[in-house]
């Protein structure tokens, strides 16, 4: 990424991003992401995205291992990952300033099929997320898309349009088969995906790692192995900490009680609920939600 590329993409972000944290804006897969300061460690759920920091630095932790990126750098993830993330280099002055943009696998497959390249299934699993360079070329793209929040008129022609380059960029970049794989019907990659959205549309449902397996059209071992290659956990500790991020979720933007958020993630006892709640955010449901809600300044 130029210099020129990284000054005008900080300030249109900074314009756009008039919230500290997340900023959702006039182009629907875009979102502007600003903070003024280090954060401590916060366990949150990655959605299939490019990310792509202008300024400041961030570390996602997956499961003991760190992804650490900064400016003119990128993260893409593949699939629906628990992460610990941390904003480790952010002042006022120079605010830690991020574009995300939603990775649509259906557009990125139609794309895929309008190039020369052969895109094959690798026949192994790789890591669902993964840190990359932010070359010129896409730096270019994304000048161009942001630079459109100034003309909201243009957005709904011309916007689609820079999304496609943007992925076509990627493809055609060193990470082009990684990022390939999310969209190839049958890899190994789209078929963890598959799964990983029955869990997100069923958390009150119990399933059993057999189901999961057959749906994904795999042997159970073979099973374990590619869910962890892609996730880094196995299917039952993925689905726990799916489980426990979305009742802290319930809790703290829905105002869902303890008792109520455990049993529609599919707890049903209350106090296992608690005592594994408690294992991973390190305090009981009320004490973490009221200490969020201050940190926050929800109180």
């Amino acid at each position: 990424m130029k210099r020129n590329q990284q000054k005008e993409l900080a300030a249109r972000l900074g314009k756009y991003s008039s919230d500290e944290g997340r900023n959702n804006t006039a182009i629907p897969q875009l979102h502007c992401f600003k903070l003024s300061k280090p954060t401590a460690k916060t366990s949150v759920v990655y959605s299939p995205c490019l990310s792509l920091v202008v300024q400041g630095k961030k570390e996602a932790e997956l499961d003991g291992e760190t992804y650490r990126y900064a400016a003119s750098e990128f993260l893409v993830v593949s699939v629906d990952l628990p992460v610990t993330c941390q904003i480790t280099a952010a002042t006022v002055e120079s605010p830690y300033l991020c574009l995300l943009l939603d990775i649509d696998p259906v557009l990125l497959s139609d794309l895929m099929l309008q190039t020369d390249e052969k895109w094959t299934d690798k026949n192994d699993a790789s890591r669902g997320l993964f840190v990359g360079k932010v070359d010129d070329l896409l730096a270019d793209c994304a000048v161009r898309l942001v630079r459109f929040l100034d003309t909201p008129r243009d957005i709904p022609l011309l916007a689609p349009l820079v999304i496609r380059e943007i992925y076509y960029r990627l493809l055609m970049s060193h990470y082009g088969q990684a990022i390939a794989q999310i969209a190839i019907v049958g890899s190994i990659t789209q078929r963890i995906a598959q799964v990983i959205h029955l869990l997100k549309t069923n958390f009150s449902k119990p399933i059993r790692v057999e189901d999961m397996a057959e749906m994904a059209n795999m042997s159970l071992s073979s099973f374990h192995f590619h869910f962890k290659e892609v996730t880094a956990l196995s299917p039952l500790q993925y689905l726990k900490r799916m489980r426990l991020l979305e009742a802290r979720r319930l809790m703290l933007s829905d105002g869902t009680d303890a008792a109520n958020a455990g049993y529609l993630v599919g707890y049903e006892s209350s106090s296992q609920f608690s005592r594994e709640y408690s294992r991973m955010f390190g305090t009981p449901p009320i004490r973490d939600i009221t200490n969020l809600r201050a940190s926050q300044g929800l109180w």
